[in-house]
């Protein structure tokens, strides 16, 4: 059965939960990161920058950065689904209400634990909302059409947007340290993991409905 076919007969109430529990948790997973205070994510890194010159919350300016990057997408002839434009807002909303709940870590014990709790989790909802199969995110589609653009392998291409975007982050304030090495060296290996866990079935031969040759697993590959 072929991966179109099978998620037909998938009902859409379970893709739809997946991808919103996937896309709060990121935020915040993204939020846990923050008041570990080790290190953020590579984008988190420029939210954070950007949030210190602007004065703005760092959910709303990742609603305006996820914003901007969709824009990109028109030039690269990038199609957007109810997954992506859902990231743009649901991420932010969940960063900014995390960051009003959860307080700043004293202690390097609380921090590191916040600091991998944010990673795992992190992980966790990036298996969910990739395998709901509602669309990539504004960030990950990026990636993909400027690959498809430039010839140039994913790695490369996700290399140079994410060295960029931190280097960017770090230079306006943003939070580089180990945190941001650890995210880098564990997040392929915990997203591939929750891709697994998390894949939908396919309706009547029960295969798992994420192909291993997508985009998005493309990307997150270590």
């Amino acid at each position: 059965m072929s991966l179109t076919s099978g998620l037909r007969g998938i009902r859409l109430p379970r893709r739809l939960v997946q991808l919103y529990a996937g896309l709060a948790l990121y935020g915040a997973s993204s939020a846990l990161m923050v008041r570990g205070g080790l290190g953020l994510e590579p984008w988190g890194v420029l939210h954070q920058g950007l949030a210190e010159l602007t004065g703005l919350s760092m959910g709303v300016v990742s609603v305006v950065v996820g914003a901007v990057v969709l824009l990109l997408w028109i030039p690269l002839r990038q199609r957007p689904g109810l997954g992506t434009v859902s990231n743009v807002f649901a991420v932010g909303v969940a960063l900014d209400a995390t960051l009003a709940l959860v307080p700043d870590a004293h202690g390097l014990v609380a921090r590191t634990g916040l600091l991998i709790a944010g990673i795992v989790l992190n992980g966790a909802a990036t298996g969910l909302y990739i395998a709901a199969r509602l669309g990539p995110g504004p960030r990950d589609g990026l990636m993909t059409g400027l690959h498809r653009l430039t010839g140039r392998s994913l790695r490369l291409v996700r290399t140079a947007i994410e060295v960029a975007v931190v280097a960017t982050g770090f230079a306006l304030g943003g939070s580089l340290g180990i945190g941001t090495v650890l995210y880098a060296l564990a997040i392929g290996p915990l997203a591939q993991l929750f891709l697994r866990v998390f894949a939908i079935p396919a309706a009547r031969s029960g295969s798992a409905a994420v192909a291993a040759g997508s985009p998005e697993q493309a990307i997150l590959r270590p």
